[in-house]
């Protein structure tokens, strides 16, 4: 409890420009607002990924850091952020900024066992134990907007058929053929509507997904809601199956069961966090397939051919068994 004239404490915290690492640090954050109840929090990160923290609680001001020639973004912050006295820098960009501001008290990440999942690196850091999970707080109005977009009553099974770029993702007619299997008649979701999320630019990538689904049965999200509504959709589906991206982790940080489809990204940091998250994969390893001849992240090579629906219809099934039963419908409790 604060007595007399003692403020509240003032805490920056930098996170990531790419949403699936903020998403990821999002439990680092909650644990910083738990601890620190009457902290006034600022978060500085990537415009994508902005959105996520406006409705975290004790955060008052999230500052969207646009990606600028010489490191302009960096400046930008520093002088937003220099007016003001921090009790507490948290950097886990690993920048200079944080040695440029008055504060406190710095912790500036450094990676120290590569091995580990990137959850589980954030809170070694900081000698946090167990590892706070990712969590993400939609709004009022977001939750209302999902209600309508996935109404109670049924199954729905949530896909995200897209990724940052062309290697991580699983071909389409895969995830059309496993959604088949899924939700029809001797399917674990069998009858179950099928809601697929995706950037609006990603849609092309996405159509043959879109094709393979019946029109009464589909809710297409593609390029149709904000990142924090589509977290407040994805609460509300009965599991999620799609390639390692941002959009994994958000079903993941809402609670949702998640099979979450690897190839050419690390699963030991990436996988999805949680009991309730499952990795597949081909038959290679990261090492293996970024051995290969060519291999290069910024190519337009795909490198999931390895991964067959089988492995996918199976993780699904499995994942299922072990899902509590109340997963299986988003109804309302009586």
């Amino acid at each position: 409890m604060r007595t007399g004239n003692a403020r509240p404490m003032n805490i920056l915290f930098i996170t990531s420009t790419r949403i699936g690492d903020a998403v990821l640090s999002s439990g680092l954050l909650d644990h910083l607002g738990k601890i620190h109840s009457d902290a006034r929090i600022t978060v500085a990160c990537g415009p994508l990924a902005a959105p996520l923290f406006r409705e975290a609680p004790g955060v008052v001001q999230v500052i969207a850091l646009e990606k600028r020639r010489f490191a302009g973004h960096w400046i930008g912050l520093w002088r937003q952020a220099v007016t003001q006295s921090w009790d507490l820098v948290i950097d886990l960009r690993s920048s200079v900024i944080a040695w440029l501001l008055a504060a406190k008290n710095r912790q500036v990440f450094r990676k120290a066992d590569d091995n580990t999942h990137r959850v589980v690196q954030l809170a070694e850091w900081l000698g946090i134990n167990p590892p706070p999970s990712p969590i993400i707080y939609p709004g009022t109005d977001q939750q209302r907007q999902a209600e309508d977009l996935i109404p109670t009553g049924g199954a729905v099974l949530a896909v995200g058929p897209t990724a940052n770029w062309i290697g991580k993702q699983w071909p389409a007619e895969r995830f059309a053929d496993t959604i088949r299997q899924l939700v029809g008649p001797e399917g674990a979701l069998a009858g179950a509507r099928v809601a697929v999320f995706g950037a609006g630019s990603e849609r092309p990538l996405a159509l043959d997904v879109l094709k393979a689904v019946p029109d009464d049965r589909l809710i297409d999200l593609i390029g149709e809601v904000d990142i924090l509504t589509a977290g407040a959709c994805l609460a509300r589906c009965t599991l999620y199956f799609g390639n390692d991206s941002g959009l994994m982790h958000l079903a993941g940080a809402m609670g949702t069961p998640v099979v979450g489809l690897f190839g050419p990204s690390r699963d030991q940091h990436y996988a999805p966090w949680g009991k309730t998250g499952v990795v597949v994969r081909g038959p290679r390893s990261y090492d293996q397939i970024a051995a290969m001849p060519g291999f290069d992240l910024s190519g337009k090579i795909g490198y999931m051919d390895g991964l067959e629906v089988t492995q996918v219809v199976e993780a699904v099934n499995a994942l299922m068994r072990g899902t509590q039963s109340d997963r299986l419908s988003t109804e309302e409790p009586l």
